[in-house]
């Protein structure tokens, strides 16, 4: 690991702990050459899932993309960065559970609108109509007296 400060290549790792409910390792570590205290997190690395999107391509499934997309929908919203990430997490730990190697994009999509019912209903709605590409009014009107149904 290279210092973020000095750039010096030897640390010794200070502390270690288990961080996102188990699913990642935290590490403060320290700097031999400027003796500067710094954090990084391990995590398993899932290679080679896949995302099969609408049109039939296929993309590398991306963590940081399935979080910028509830972060979008939750935006200005009381939903907290830990929530979001947890929310995010459990998402990717069904879907490869479920899934070894290609995932439908619809599936991610009806993973993520879940757990958005469930935390907020403005950023499930939010989402719901970018999803679900709502081309009438009445559509959205629609969504929105689901969720008094499904709640």
């Amino acid at each position: 690991m290279r210092c973020p400060k000095c750039g010096f290549q030897d640390d010794k790792v200070v502390d270690s702990r288990a961080s996102r409910g188990g699913a990642t390792i935290r590490r403060r570590r320290e700097c031999l050459g400027c003796g500067f205290r710094y954090t990084t997190y391990e995590e398993i690395e899932r290679e080679g899932m896949m995302v099969i999107k609408r049109d039939g391509r296929r993309e590398e499934f991306s963590r940081e993309k399935l979080i910028s997309g509830i972060k979008k929908a939750c935006q200005k919203r009381p939903v907290s960065p830990q929530m979001i990430e947890e929310m995010a997490e459990g998402i990717v730990s069904n879907l490869s559970d479920r899934f070894e190697r290609e995932i439908p994009c619809a599936e991610i999509g009806e993973r993520v609108m879940d757990g958005l019912r469930e935390v907020d209903e403005v950023a499930y709605v939010r989402f719901a109509s970018v999803y679900r590409r709502f081309e009438e009014a009445t559509e959205f009107v629609q969504a929105v007296k689901n969720l008094g149904t499904k709640s």
